[in-house]
């Protein structure tokens, strides 16, 4: 009795352990399912991914290629572009380079020679008295000859002037003293008592200071007592001393109103603050 009491109890503490396994594994289950299932889908994703990045240059570097200098990977040589997981050779014309850049055709004409329909590289027609720009992709006439369409043709220069830089309509610029007129120079009249400018477009000359500009003559500006000279080409040229108005062709002495003072100008006065203006003296403000 007391061994068919014994036995029974490991026995039932083994069922016990038992039925707990199995509802350990009939939980766990389902996620063990699904954890497998995404192991599939990962591989069959790097398995597709796998031709991309040989594309993208990632791997052992194939024939025509070298490792990068940063990043791992590989980058085709220069001349090749990627095509699949190998580097193919691009197709240089004759008189091209190969750029290396991964856009584009991959390759550019020479200095000296223009691109044709994408596919070839012709020289440049240079005309004669002309030679090619530093960079190599137009021309310019040299010294001497202005660009007329495709050709360089002598500048004729008329007497008094001189060549000019520059792309100008005639290439040349009459020297000072003189104006073009008629593709020649012609000398500039200038009245007594006037000064050549020297600029380049508008009055040819101007008055000397004291004299003002009348039909083509410099005259004495007459500049009356208690006045000055002014740099004034629009008005009289001169103006009325600190403390005097004009009045007529004269300066007179400002009659300055009780409780008022100058302003600005010093040729006016207004009313002090506090006061108003009325049948010409200042009165106290309402």
């Amino acid at each position: 009795m007391a061994h068919a009491d014994y036995f029974p109890v490991p026995h039932l503490e083994k069922t016990g352990r038992e039925r707990q396994g199995r509802g350990r594994s009939s939980t766990r289950g389902p996620l063990a399912r699904l954890i497998a299932k995404f192991a599939v889908v990962a591989g069959v994703i790097a398995c597709l991914a796998s031709p991309v990045l040989a594309q993208d240059g990632t791997g052992a570097p194939p024939e025509n290629a070298q490792a990068r200098n940063y990043g791992g990977g590989w980058v085709c040589d220069r001349g090749y572009r990627v095509e699949g997981a190998g580097c193919l050779a691009i197709a240089i014309p004759e008189n091209a380079y190969a750029t290396g850049r991964p856009f584009g055709s991959g390759w550019a004409c020479g200095r000296g020679y223009e691109e044709v329909s994408g596919t070839s590289c012709n020289p440049i027609p240079v005309p004669a008295n002309a030679f090619l720009r530093s960079f190599g992709y137009d021309w310019e006439c040299v010294r001497g000859y202005l660009q007329k369409r495709d050709a360089c043709e002598l500048i004729v220069l008329p007497a008094d002037a001189y060549l000019t830089e520059g792309t100008s309509a005639t290439g040349w610029t009459c020297i000072r003293g003189f104006t073009a007129e008629a593709g020649r120079c012609l000398p500039i009249a200038v009245p007594k008592n006037g000064y050549l400018t020297n600029a380049s477009y508008g009055a040819a000359w101007a008055c000397e200071r004291g004299f003002v500009e009348t039909r083509g003559r410099c005259d004495a500006i007459v500049v009356p007592a208690n006045a000055f000279l002014v740099q004034d080409s629009d008005g009289l040229g001169w103006r009325c001393d600190r403390g005097y108005e004009l009045l007529a062709d004269a300066c007179v002495v400002i009659d300055l109103a009780e409780n008022a003072h100058l302003d600005q100008s010093g040729n006016r006065w207004r009313c002090n603050r506090g006061f108003q203006l009325s049948d010409g003296a200042c009165i106290l403000g309402r």
